[in-house]
């Protein structure tokens, strides 16, 4: 090498500072000799008058040596934990968010373990499945029409799961293990997203059918830092395996052949850290760059799956022979009965039938005893008198307790009728196991909800009372499964609950044995009948149908801002040039907040083909401002410019 010339570190800083998201240039010194692209390194922040960590995104040599350039102090770890494509998949998100590079690789990158580091040693060879479990992977396969050949060509499909456990797992978990393992057995590693750990723990249990357990990568935020660490380097190294995990293993940094995201539309797969990424968005912009395989499997079809099937982005893969649950709903002379009867008699009957031959299922709309209570007298919601929260009682004849601050209201007076009497206005998982325990006398009950976890029951017979999302899977499926509370769930001020809401009775209902009733109890309308018929793609086109005039996700993309007055208005003019529409700006509203000065918040409704200019404009806002704000323009403010791009449920 010349003297006139010398080695350079284009260097990504770990920082959440929005104007030091892009690369720097630093030095390389000869004393550190070889520098690999992908290292961690720790370099001086000159403006900041410290040292920061960073990783080396590109090595190049600079002929002008004249140039003043800080050095690269060290290196971290000679371990290369960000390789090309992994670099080039957080900035492809970042930037279609409006976000910073390195919050994305924060979400996957574990903190570096110096005694995992230096004892991990690769597998030598790829642990592949044998002729018995490619046999079995091929046959779940083989009940969808066209999915062998779609996984074969790196195609991307919707796919409808067929509503039924198979060896104690939900169908949909089934099919996309045995892709995984189909993708295995031709050299392809994979990623699977699963919104939640209990399908974290049912998916691991179907994968043991199709591949090696050896094979099998786990990316979960309850395993400790070592573990963590040992399965990044693992999904580092060039031998194919299956990554499993939450919503951050979409970013796992292996090649993938596959990737397949299980139940889109729960909200646990968006991210609530910044740069807010969904699963869903991520693994489409990730099948993209690597061209991939890509599925989005689940009993119900989001809106914004159903989206891209219209637009002919995704395939409709469907079962060869679908076989749906048997729904039962209410007659119209029970949806004219009083709101007190809780569970008509043609549920009820049906329930103490099955209830005599195994478990029956019963979903509710919230845990505890009586998560609300109201004033006796004029039925006005009982508020405590020190928060606002709402009051609620653990038991029957118990002190009514906030469920925001946690006081007990030991003498509280109705602010209205200065009523010193409360009344039970709802029934949560545990008053409706008191209620069915008297009416299924010699019936066990079993409560399944956040503060009683329960995985599975047997097949003996029982009532399993269980808040949406927490119903445990029975041996051999429910004989019955009741619904309840679903008027209840339906009026939620959320622009998406009609889609939340058959998503949850979906789910349940596919928990269901073969042939056993499911009731959908006081529902009528659209939703009742998409679960009945198990349309969910018709109702979704509905859904679209419907947001489209409205400019409203996912018929088009909004995006959030929000800060100051004079910050939101700034970032609002820059999006003049763009030329959206003139009612493409709602708000600015105030935030109700104790901030000084006063936050505001306004939505920006915008097409999906202005989404790069948008994302590009409000990005720059929020440099500006952060720039401002140091140099001193509003530093009395404090308060930082926030956009969020992709609301899923919009609310001013």
């Amino acid at each position: 090498m010349s003297q006139e010339s010398r080695r350079i570190a284009r260097v990504l800083l770990d920082s959440p500072l929005p104007q030091l998201d892009r690369l720097f240039d630093y030095a390389v010194p000869e004393e550190l000799g070889e520098v690999e692209a992908g290292v961690r390194v720790r370099v001086p922040l000159r403006t900041a008058g410290r040292v920061v960590d960073g990783y080396v995104v590109e090595l190049a040599t600079e002929g002008d040596a004249d140039r003043p350039l800080s050095e690269v102090e060290s290196i971290v770890s000679p371990a290369v934990v960000l390789p090309e494509r992994l670099y080039r998949l957080a900035r492809r998100v970042a930037d279609r968010a409006a976000g910073s590079a390195s919050d994305v690789l924060r979400l996957v990158i574990p903190k570096r373990q110096v005694r995992v580091e230096k004892t991990w040693s690769a597998p030598e060879a790829a642990a592949v499945p044998d002729a018995a479990q490619r046999s079995a992977a091929e046959d779940v396969i083989a009940r969808y029409d066209g999915l062998e050949t779609l996984l074969a060509e790196h195609g991307r499909a919707a796919v409808e799961a067929i509503p039924q456990l198979d060896d104690g797992v939900p169908g949909g978990l089934v099919l996309i293990a045995a892709a995984a393992a189909s993708a295995l057995s031709r050299g392809e590693s994979s990623v699977l997203v699963v919104p939640d750990h209990r399908d974290l723990d049912r998916l691991l249990h179907a994968l043991e059918r199709f591949v090696p357990e050896q094979s099998v990568v786990r990316f979960d935020s309850r395993q400790t830092n070592p573990d963590r660490y040992r399965a990044f380097l693992r999904s580092l190294d060039a031998a194919p395996c299956i990554v499993v995990g939450n919503r951050s293993a979409v970013y796992a940094p292996l090649r993938a052949g596959l990737v397949a995201v299980w139940d889109d539309g729960d909200p646990l797969l968006g991210e609530p850290l910044a740069p807010y990424v969904h699963a869903r968005d991520a693994a489409l912009l990730r099948q993209e760059q690597e061209d991939s395989a890509l599925l989005f499997a689940a009993h119900t079809r989001s809106t914004d799956v159903e989206r891209l099937v219209l637009r002919g982005w995704l395939n409709d893969i469907r079962a060869a022979r679908r076989v749906l649950p048997r729904v039962v709903l209410s007659t119209a002379q029970e949806l004219e009965q009083p709101t007190a009867q809780r569970m008509p008699s043609s549920a009820f009957l049906s329930a103490r039938a099955a209830a005599a031959e195994g478990p029956v299922l019963v979903q509710v709309s919230r845990p505890g005893f009586a998560p609300s209570l109201v004033c006796a007298e004029c039925r006005a919601p009982a508020r405590c008198a020190h928060c606002g929260g709402p009051l609620g009682a653990a038991h029957r004849g118990a002190i009514p307790v906030c469920g925001w601050c946690g006081r007990a209201a030991r003498a509280w007076a109705c602010p209205h009728c200065s009523s010193t009497q409360l009344r039970l206005a709802s029934s949560g998982s545990e008053r409706t196991a008191d209620e069915l325990g008297r009416a299924f006398p010699g019936i066990r009950v079993i409560v399944a909800d956040a503060a009683h976890p329960v995985e599975t029951v047997s097949g003996r017979p029982a009532l399993v009372v269980a808040t949406r999302g927490a119903e445990p899977i029975a041996d051999g499926g429910y004989r019955a499964v009741v619904l309840l509370d679903g008027a209840r769930m339906l009026q939620a001020p959320d622009l998406r609950v009609g889609e939340s809401c058959l998503r949850w009775w979906s789910n349940a209902a596919a928990l269901a044995a073969p042939g056993a009733p499911v009731h959908l109890v006081g529902v009528d309308g659209p939703v009742a009948k998409a679960l009945a018929t198990w349309s969910h793609g018709g109702y979704a086109r509905t859904e679209l149908e419907e947001r489209a005039p409205l400019h409203m996700p996912p018929a088009a993309r909004v995006a959030l801002v929000e800060g100051t007055t004079a910050a939101v208005s700034r970032a609002i003019a820059a999006l003049e040039p763009i030329g959206l529409p003139t009612d493409a700006v709602l708000g600015p509203v105030p935030v109700d907040s104790d901030d000084v000065p006063p936050r505001v918040r306004a939505l920006v409704r915008f097409e999906y083909g202005a989404g790069a200019r948008v994302a590009t404009a409000l990005r720059a806002a929020v440099v500006a401002e952060a720039v401002s704000s140091r140099r001193g323009r509003a530093r009395a403010a404090r308060i930082p410019l926030a956009v969020r791009l992709d609301i899923l449920d919009p609310d001013l």
